[in-house]
């Protein structure tokens, strides 16, 4: 039995207004397969309660048949938008911590405190730290007890520039993740054609590069929680 905690956004809009918040299959596809493995799954946001998701991963093409039926579930939506705190599981044990995407989380997880001392934690102690898509940034400002970041010197990957292009929100975002990834001293793993599917493991570090590669993460994930 493996126990794992899922960490989404709680924001809602982008500064300018546009809607914003998780993107679901970024969520999804992790949810299940540690289902389909009987395994635990805690939800938890920065605030806890009412989890937004952005209506660009909502749209008929973007979906998968996965994320379409979990999207139809009643009861997954109500544990969705019943998400613990933060501060209600930093001192819980779990065998991995994923962060999912979706531009919101540039906002609420960059800078949490609580966060970071659940990340840095974790990672000390040996156990997975996983992040896909803008989850990523939520690994940028996490300290080790030694001082130094976390993903200095790593291997990893996330939602890059150039796609931030393709998807029209270069102007939206605040801040250019990829450069401040690459300002930590990363070696920052793109894939060779933008928009698919790109998965990076670094130790106990499993980074996912954008939303198509949430099925591969899911599995990697999965595959390493079992060996």
């Amino acid at each position: 039995m493996k126990n794992l905690l899922l960490v989404v956004t709680n924001v809602t809009h982008y500064e300018s207004g546009l809607a914003t918040g998780l993107w679901l299959s970024e969520l999804t596809h992790i949810y299940h397969a540690a289902k389909q493995k009987g395994w635990e799954v805690t939800i938890a946001s920065p605030k806890g309660g009412k989890v937004p998701i952005d209506p660009e991963s909502l749209k008929p093409f973007v979906m998968d048949k996965i994320t379409k039926e979990y999207y139809s579930s009643p009861g997954f939506l109500e544990e969705l938008h019943q998400s613990k705190s933060l501060t209600e599981v930093e001192n819980d044990f779990f065998d991995c911590v994923y962060l999912a995407g979706g531009h919101a989380t540039m906002y609420d997880f960059p800078d949490n405190d609580v966060l970071q001392s659940i990340i840095r934690k974790q990672y000390e102690k040996g156990e997975m730290v996983a992040a896909i898509c803008h989850g990523v940034g939520g690994l940028l400002n996490v300290k080790l007890s030694n001082g130094t970041y976390l993903i200095s010197g790593k291997s990893l990957t996330g939602f890059d520039w150039f796609e931030e292009s393709i998807a029209g929100r270069k102007k939206e975002v605040p801040f250019n993740l990829e450069a401040a990834i690459k300002e930590r001293g990363v070696k920052f793993e793109k894939a060779f054609i933008p928009m698919t599917s790109n998965v990076v493991v670094d130790g106990n570090l499993i980074t996912g590069q954008n939303p198509f590669s949430s099925k591969e993460i899911a599995k990697v994930i999965v595959n390493e929680l079992e060996k």
